[in-house]
């Protein structure tokens, strides 16, 4: 356990709140007044920080802008109707932070510094904390290397920062998607595990190009065969196929989703028989002929639970039952929303409070 933070906190001197229009939040493009930063030199972690939202200063030879050296966390905090706050989950999401940090050669930041980093700032900024339904605190922790060096070896210093901005629902509308064969988003010895941003900057081009397609989202596939499900562009992927729900099983080609193991929780707690394995593309089309998937949808954070309405593969566009009538994932994102909310009592320990 990490003894408290000492945090030099320097608050702004003018809020942006009442500018704010918190009916129109597009996703990522609001931000809250202030942001915490930390700096890791010699061997250890100093400068803890609250600062006023603002630009940054940095050498044009900083290594992250030519080495790639950065990865991040997405989470959110919740307003009760009694005004208390919450952030859901945010231990697990400290572990698969180190994960990331692990594989791209980082410094581990302990777990408590993480959450007491969060916490003091959701503190700060609570009111930010939008109080409509589906609306939430998103909250962005995120590290990268900062030695001003043009060498190819992992930084000796990096900077930790988190942003938060209050966003609204991911996807406005149940999703169109590709089964993606010819680009792949990660490979087997890769880091598609980690939250890395080169992950994400390789898969712009090919989302692009199935949004001129007509499709919402791409369900990536393994790289050396495209035969089997890895996860959507922008959460887990999971199934109702013949009542059993079923996902694809984490690797390092798949992110380990803090939401998709909240939502298998839910399922095994509900007796629903839940299967974690390699998905076929071929199953999944198979299932949909025949008439046995009956459910599609997406899982993660910013996501939540995003219904799938129709699935493209080799030119032909298959059709889900209507995403209103889901059962299981419709029941999902109520209970995971009565949790996040408040509305029932918490009996799996997953709200932190602030």
């Amino acid at each position: 356990m990490t003894d408290t933070l000492d945090i030099k906190i320097t608050k702004t001197n003018k809020s942006r709140l009442e500018e704010t229009d918190f009916s129109h939040l597009p996703f990522g493009k609001v931000f809250s007044d202030h942001m915490f930063t930390a700096d890791y030199e010699d061997g250890e972690w100093k400068n803890f920080q609250i600062v006023p939202y603002g630009d940054i200063s940095f050498s044009p030879a900083i290594s992250v802008l030519h080495y790639g050296q950065a990865f991040f966390e997405g989470l959110k905090a919740y307003k009760h109707d009694d005004g208390k706050v919450t952030v859901f989950r945010p231990y697990k999401n400290a572990e698969r932070f180190n994960k990331s940090a692990e594989r791209l050669c980082a410094p581990e930041l302990p777990e408590d510094i993480f959450v007491q980093s969060i916490a003091a700032l959701v503190d700060l900024d609570r009111d930010w904390i939008p109080t409509a339904a589906h609306h939430s605190l998103y909250i962005r922790p995120f590290m990268f290397s900062t030695d001003p060096y043009l060498g190819v070896q992992p930084s000796k210093t990096y900077k930790y920062m988190v942003l938060t901005g209050p966003v609204g629902a991911y996807f406005s509308k149940p999703l169109k998607v590709k089964v993606e064969t010819k680009y792949s988003r990660a490979s087997e010895g890769g880091f598609g595990f980690a939250k890395a941003a080169g992950n994400y900057a390789g898969s712009l081009l090919p989302a692009q190009e199935a949004m001129k397609e007509g499709f919402d989202q791409l369900i990536w596939t393994d790289g050396r065969d495209h035969a089997f499900v890895e996860e959507l562009g922008a959460a887990n992927v999971m199934f109702m196929i013949d009542g059993t729900l079923i996902t694809p099983s984490t690797r390092d080609t798949i992110l380990k989703g803090v939401t998709r193991d909240s939502v298998l929780t839910l399922a095994r707690k509900w007796g629903i028989p839940v299967e974690e394995r390699r998905v076929s593309v071929a199953e999944v089309i198979d299932a949909l002929k025949n008439g046995k998937l009956t459910e599609a949808f997406g899982v993660g954070t910013a996501a939540t639970i995003a219904p799938i309405a129709s699935i493209g593969s080799e030119g032909e566009l298959y059709h889900l039952p209507d995403t209103t009538k889901a059962e299981f994932s419709n029941r999902t994102l109520k209970a995971l929303n009565e949790i996040r909310y408040g509305k029932v009592a918490d009996e799996f320990g997953w709200n932190y409070t602030v």
